[in-house]
């Protein structure tokens, strides 16, 4: 039942949703299908900000409405990744327990409109031994429910599950595109034992005839492996991948920081086909360049040409875009990702602590009321118009150094440094 119910949310929610008209009626007011407002929040008494841009007029998601949820099963990885925060964290690991899963499942399925619920944190899902058991029981509750793997536990007992349960998305980590340069990244993983796992969940996709879970494949673009984006997105494409998330690295070492590729900004292209989403990068670095030639070029594959979906033209927090908030796995509530744990990560020479916020844990209270919050509320507004100081193009003071504060009088969290919002960091 939950599998068909899954295909039946995401048919209506990809293919008739962008279709719905918007209605100017005879007092001028204007009115907006039920189905489109109720999924951005577009309730009476919300507000939202509208944008003029050319020829449209760009509604944005009302900031009082719940989308998704991130659920941080485990801190903990199976593999060790050369760029991961563990490398430089004293934080203790650890799991979600069965009560904190089944207090967010009640408080989710408490909600008029279930959001959508993404399991993915700082550490590998599938290494929470209840984690596939858990990821289908959400799927009765959740709008839809994906997930982030490094691929290396989606045996085919597991992929038949997610396919059976009605799981909408499955993004793999993929940081090469031969076993040298990814091993060189992920430590302890195997390309071809993942690139396995994924022609498994592509053929029985097929026997099932469903086209669920879709595929997304995340890739982080270092100087080491940015030469080898096009072949990645050549092998995703093999695989079935249909969406491409490519984020800069975040630097948490010193050694790291000689890495990162996001000295200058890329310029908006458009084109038609698979989606590419671009961060900002140095476009005046060769491999860079050569990289996203080859990305665009016409020869370079029959899959037609990408949609390069590269930062928007103003600092925004994605997380607030989305109408997310993020689950530690001891049960706290995060306004995002990134505030999940405290660690440590680089502003160009100057090494930026971010310590971790939330605003209270799903044990203490409900998710509705920790996420109506007045405080939270105050933050989302102010990430809606991110009235933080330019931390990340400034970096000329001590402020600089964590987010504690900032010279517009923001205390923490102080967001005017996270590389997020500034379109350098990206997440699926």
């Amino acid at each position: 039942m939950a599998y068909y119910c899954g295909q039946n949310l995401s048919y209506i929610r990809e293919m008739l949703m962008p279709q719905s008209n918007v209605r100017v009626n005879d007092d001028g007011s204007v009115t907006i299908s039920p189905d489109l407002a109720r999924a951005y929040g577009l309730t009476p008494g919300a507000t939202a900000r509208a944008e003029a841009r050319d020829n449209s007029l760009v509604i944005r998601r009302a900031p009082s409405h719940l989308n998704r949820v991130y659920v941080e099963l485990t801190s903990e990885c199976n593999i060790d990744c050369t760029t991961c925060m563990r490398n430089v964290w004293g934080e203790e690991l650890g799991r979600m327990s069965r009560e904190t899963f089944a207090r967010i499942l009640e408080d989710i399925g408490a909600l008029d409109d279930p959001p959508e619920i993404f399991f993915g944190g700082f550490g590998e899902p599938f290494a929470h031994p209840e984690a596939l058991e858990w990821i289908i029981e959400a799927t009765s509750v959740a709008s839809s429910v994906e997930l982030i793997t490094n691929g290396t536990m989606l045996t085919e007992p597991a992929v038949d599950a997610l396919i059976g349960a009605g799981v909408n998305t499955i993004w793999v980590s993929l940081d090469g595109a031969t076993p040298e340069s990814y091993s060189d990244v992920r430590l302890g993983a195997t390309l071809p034992r993942v690139i396995d796992n994924l022609k498994t969940l592509k053929r029985r996709r097929i026997r099932a005839s469903t086209e669920y879970p879709r595929l997304g494949v995340a890739f982080v673009a270092m100087e080491r492996n940015i030469h080898e984006l096009p072949a990645v997105i050549d092998l995703g494409l093999t695989l079935g991948a249909e969406r491409f998330s490519v984020s800069n690295l975040l630097a948490h070492s010193e050694e790291m920081r000689a890495e990162t590729l996001y000295a200058y900004e890329q310029r908006r292209w458009k084109s038609i086909g698979y989606d590419v989403d671009l961060p900002r990068m140095d476009a005046m670095n060769p491999e860079v360049a050569r990289a996203l030639a080859r990305v665009i070029s016409p020869a370079r594959s029959s899959a037609g040409m990408p949609r390069l979906n590269l930062f928007p033209e103003h600092n925004s927090c994605p997380f607030i875009e989305k109408g997310s908030t993020s689950i530690r796995w001891d049960g706290h509530v995060s306004p995002c990702l990134s505030l999940l744990h405290t660690h440590q990560y680089y502003l160009e020479n100057t090494a930026r602590t971010s310590h971790a916020h939330d605003f209270g844990s799903v044990h203490e209270r409900s998710l509705s009321a920790v996420w109506s919050d007045p405080a939270y509320v105050d933050l989302r507004e102010r990430l809606y118009d991110f009235s933080f100081s330019p931390c990340t193009s400034c970096v000329n003071c001590e402020r600089a150094e964590e987010n504690a504060e900032d010279c517009l009088g923001n205390e923490g969290p102080a967001c005017g440094g996270c590389l997020w919002a500034q379109g350098f960091i990206r997440c699926p």
